[in-house]
């Protein structure tokens, strides 16, 4: 008995698939263009209030004189300062190139031992 032989390949299945995932592409694409799926939230009568995020400078001169919010603070000041802020509030910090490491490292340590969770350190670009 002869094997049938095929001539042809069958190409309606991998069209299907294609179209099927032609559409799914068009329809992703159209909710990441518009940024949402467009949703009608219910109400409640209770709401959580999300705390606003706190933003606090700590600025070392290049003659090791320490500023909080640009008010000249202490080390000891900016200690006791640093226990009333909250732990998830944004720190920047922002020191003179000329000021010695040892100021810089100080500051980083209190920071760390309180738990400070946003911490940034500002730069600028060369």
């Amino acid at each position: 008995m002869a094997a049938k032989r095929f001539d042809t390949i069958n190409v309606i299945p991998f069209i299907d698939i294609m179209l099927v995932l032609l559409v799914i592409v068009l329809t992703t694409a159209t909710f990441i263009a518009k940024g949402l799926i467009s949703v009608e939230l219910p109400q409640a009568d209770s709401q959580v209030q999300q705390s606003e995020v706190i933003e606090h400078s700590i600025t070392i001169d290049k003659d090791g004189t320490y500023y909080l919010n640009k008010e000249k603070v202490s080390l000891d000041d900016l200690k006791a300062k640093l226990k009333q802020f909250n732990v998830k509030d944004t720190i920047v910090l922002r020191g003179d190139k000329r000021s010695e490491f040892n100021y810089f490292v100080s500051i980083m340590s209190l920071l760390k031992k309180r738990g400070f969770e946003q911490l940034y350190i500002v730069t600028t670009q060369e």
